[in-house]
């Protein structure tokens, strides 16, 4: 009676202490490759960063130290030593401070006209049916796709017939055209991926139509007119062909154009390359704070657009 007992009692202990070590080995062996795997990423994610941030942090390492150190054939890479003076002679230039106010108003005007002309084009093509509208839709596709090299006498001419060269107008309105087209397919993907549903939803509860777009679906668009105004910003700034072509003047130079100039006057003499380093910072720091700026907005657009959604 007691003998099937002292077998079942004997062969659960076994059966327990048998399947644990194997239960282990097999969630061991399924764990450790992805283990693996995301580990080999991630040293390959900070080997690439790394790569990236290298020449960012050595500009900002050249630009504070001078430039005895940086002649030598041993590299420095940490600014053990430096100094702001590079930067303080940049900034005793009165150029650069003419010029920073030149880019930030054509890069402004670049951006809000952009916005504006691009959204409202992307809202009509999105949510209306009109005559022409496929025509429409494979113009700008097309505009887009046209080198600017070959625009350059057209526009020079242009301008020039406008009384339009060596102004700020007439270089912001070549940023614009050149921007725009890129920028109504960025909006239109985002202002088709909010359904037409959610307004129509906002008009049963009472909403006119243009209560109901502005309610619901612009605050879904925060995000990507955040990220067409980053577009749109950093390619008035960062520009240097057409400005080289339509602003000779040195009253009306942008940045870009500045640090060329900043760059021969150095090459007249010695180069210093602690102040060539130093000016390319300074032109770098607005974009950064522009961007540091917007990413948060960008995020918490994302976040009220899911939450909404």
């Amino acid at each position: 009676m007691h003998q099937p007992q002292t077998r079942a009692a004997s062969q659960g202990p076994t059966t327990v202490t048998m399947t644990a070590p194997v239960e282990l080995i097999r969630s061991r062996g399924r764990f450790r490759p992805r283990g693996v795997r995301k580990l080999l990423l991630s040293i390959i994610a900070i080997i690439v960063a790394i790569f990236w941030v290298f020449p960012v942090y050595w500009m900002l390492n050249s630009s504070l130290l001078p430039s005895v150190v940086l002649d030598q054939s041993t590299p420095r890479l940490l600014p053990i030593g430096g100094s702001f003076r590079n930067f303080g002679s940049v900034l005793a230039d009165g150029s650069f401070v003419r010029s920073l106010g030149v880019s930030l108003l054509v890069a402004g005007i670049a951006v809000v006209c952009c916005l504006l002309f691009a959204f409202l084009a992307a809202l009509a093509i999105s949510r209306f049916r009109f005559r022409g509208r496929r025509s429409f839709v494979l113009a700008v596709l097309f505009i887009q796709m046209l080198p600017a090299e070959g625009m350059f006498i057209a526009q020079y001419k242009l301008m020039g017939s406008l009384n339009l060269l060596n102004s700020v107008i007439g270089v912001s309105v070549i940023y614009i055209a050149a921007v725009v087209p890129f920028t109504i397919w960025m909006l239109r993907g985002f202002v088709a991926g909010i359904p037409a549903d959610l307004e129509e939803a906002a008009m049963v509860d009472g909403l006119s139509r243009t209560q109901a777009f502005l309610r619901i679906t612009f605050p879904l668009l925060a995000p990507g007119l955040v990220a067409s105004g980053v577009y749109a910003f950093l390619q008035a700034w960062n520009e240097f062909t057409v400005a080289l072509v339509l602003l000779q003047d040195s009253s009306t130079q942008t940045l870009p154009l500045w640090l060329r100039g900043f760059i021969q006057q150095s090459a007249s003499r010695a180069i210093d390359w602690g102040e060539v380093m130093a000016a390319s910072t300074l032109v770098a720091v607005p974009v950064i704070i522009f961007f540091l700026f917007v990413q948060g907005r960008m995020t918490s657009g994302l976040v009220s657009g899911a939450v909404k959604g």
